[in-house]
């Protein structure tokens, strides 16, 4: 069967959210994307802000995320659930993954708002990512201080915590 490589870095990280979305994905492990920062910025379809990875001018910044082994007939369950074509497009990137340097599939946001904010319960997604495969502290640390919105669908809100806790 053949794969692809995803580098997830937000919300995908947590191996049980990913899961929900790609049954069969298997966690590689942590990566590092040098050169990059992580915003919170674009423009998810409930009106939040999701994460997104840019080019950063400091080329000390790194973004850590979890790189993904997808088999390609399941890869459109992904595209269609993170917006390809709708807020994000897939680039290649290349990640130090164990000490050696990988290429792989990542989205990037094509619609971005610097001024929105992430859903509480995205925030916790997140960090409860980053947690499960051992981000340094201080960058998670870091995601915890990121600004955030209420979601008034109490709903999905207590359904995404719950879902966060269990990680």
């Amino acid at each position: 069967m053949e794969h692809c490589l995803n580098f997830a870095y937000g919300s995908n990280m947590l191996t049980a959210r990913l899961r929900q979305r790609v049954p069969s994905a298997r966690a590689l492990g942590l990566a590092v994307l040098p050169g990059h920062e992580l915003k919170w910025h674009k423009v998810a379809n409930d009106g939040s802000g999701k994460c997104d990875i840019v080019t950063a001018a400091d080329s000390s910044r790194l973004v850590y995320g979890v790189v993904y082994e997808i088999p390609l007939a399941e890869k459109h369950r992904l595209d269609r659930a993170e917006g390809l074509g709708l807020g994000y497009e897939e680039q290649t990137k290349t990640v130090d993954l164990a000490g050696q340097l990988v290429a792989v599939q990542a989205y990037v946001a094509t619609r971005i708002d610097p001024d929105i904010l992430p859903y509480a319960w995205y925030q916790a997604l997140v960090v409860a990512g980053a947690m499960e495969h051992n981000v340094p502290s201080a960058y998670i640390d870091g995601l915890r201080r990121v600004p955030v919105i209420h979601d008034a669908d109490q709903q999905r809100h207590a359904e995404q915590m719950a879902l966060a806790a269990e990680a």
